[in-house]
């Protein structure tokens, strides 16, 4: 039997109950060089029986125990060590690929040949109301022809996440890619596949649909907190400063992307309910600000409106100040909701 074109990994933490819809999504699909291997560990939150069942009726899933609850990133990273194909997709329990998505990328993939990053787009879902993901203009801009991770560094700028790309197997065992422990672990390993891609291609169209709102994955590695976020960030600028020996001057776009990115992302888990307690976050703001200082560029140029303001008293440490702004927007908020 021929190895699939793509091995689709799955952890399988389905606290939502939406494995199922997943993995339907899956076998749907009309193309079929693909496997599943669905990664199942000693989490409650692990539904093994319905794994089985998927397995015993469909011979493309295959289930992979695991003796420990190890969180999502060894659970990716043993998924990805028993994948056959000749890319690798690492989905969610929450996920659903839109129909037909695998026979778009094997189309796309045939146009393009080979690529060690093939992006593409996403859609969210919450409450009945579907938007697109934050990359459809990036993606839509880059064009049609494979380019180097230094053509686009704008790219740097989109979510680092680890389910809006194919990536290739053998550039993932070359780099030695992994999933480092805690959560937020798509960041370094994402932004790493794409610096040291050689090529790279982007089909910008909706192909997976998320359905929830929360960013923070509830199964990182035992220990892990919303506090992770800062390791992974200096990972990521640790491969920027081994990558200038040899680039030079031609990453300092990217440095600016990946900052802006940083500053975004901190800022947004700042303000997302349940990621930091009240407690937290004076401690979370000011490691977010020397962060700020620490990784900021020469000549950075702070986002306009509202945005911009809170660059700048993160940029200055000035919590207190920050929490106002905050409070005077929620009341913004609710005054012109009452109208």
């Amino acid at each position: 039997m021929p190895s699939p074109l793509i091995s689709v990994v799955i952890p399988a933490y389905d606290q939502q109950k939406q494995l199922a819809d997943c993995l339907d999504s899956l076998l749907a699909q009309s193309f079929r060089g693909f496997e599943v291997l669905v990664v199942v560990d000693r989490s409650p939150d692990a539904p093994v029986q319905l794994a089985e069942r998927y397995a015993a009726r469909h011979p493309q899933v295959t289930v992979l125990h695991l003796d420990a609850a190890v969180g999502v990133g060894v659970a990716r990273d043993a998924g990805a060590a028993r994948a056959q194909g000749a890319y690798l997709l690492f989905l969610d329990a929450d996920h659903l690929l839109a129909r037909d998505a695998l026979r778009t990328f094997a189309d796309h993939l045939d146009r393009t040949g080979p690529v060690d990053v093939l992006l593409f787009g996403h859609t969210r879902e919450h409450a009945g109301r579907e938007w697109p993901g934050g990359a459809e203009a990036l993606l839509a801009a880059a064009g049609p022809e494979v380019f180097g991770p230094l053509d686009h560094p704008e790219l740097l700028g989109a979510p680092a996440l680890i389910w809006d790309r194919l990536l290739r197997r053998e550039h993932w065992v070359r780099q030695g890619l992994a999933f480092p422990d805690g959560r937020y672990e798509e960041v370094p390993t994402v932004h790493r596949a794409m610096l040291t891609a050689e090529r790279i291609a982007v089909l910008p169209r909706a192909c997976v649909q998320l359905r929830r709102r929360e960013t923070v994955h509830p199964t990182g590695s035992p220990g892990s907190s919303s506090f992770d976020i800062f390791d992974q960030y200096e990972r990521s600028f640790a491969l920027l400063d081994e990558l200038s020996a040899t680039a030079g001057p031609a990453l300092d776009a990217v440095r600016e992307a990946l900052f802006t990115r940083m500053i975004r992302h901190y800022l947004f888990v700042f303000d997302l309910a349940g990621c930091v307690t009240r407690a937290e976050r004076p401690q979370f703001f000011h490691r977010a600000a020397e962060h700020h200082r620490r990784f900021q560029p020469p000549g950075h140029r702070r986002p306009g409106g509202r945005e911009g303001v809170k660059f700048s008293l993160l940029a200055g440490g000035a919590y207190p100040a920050f929490e106002v702004a905050k409070l005077s927007q929620i009341a913004r908020t609710t005054l012109t909701g009452r109208r």
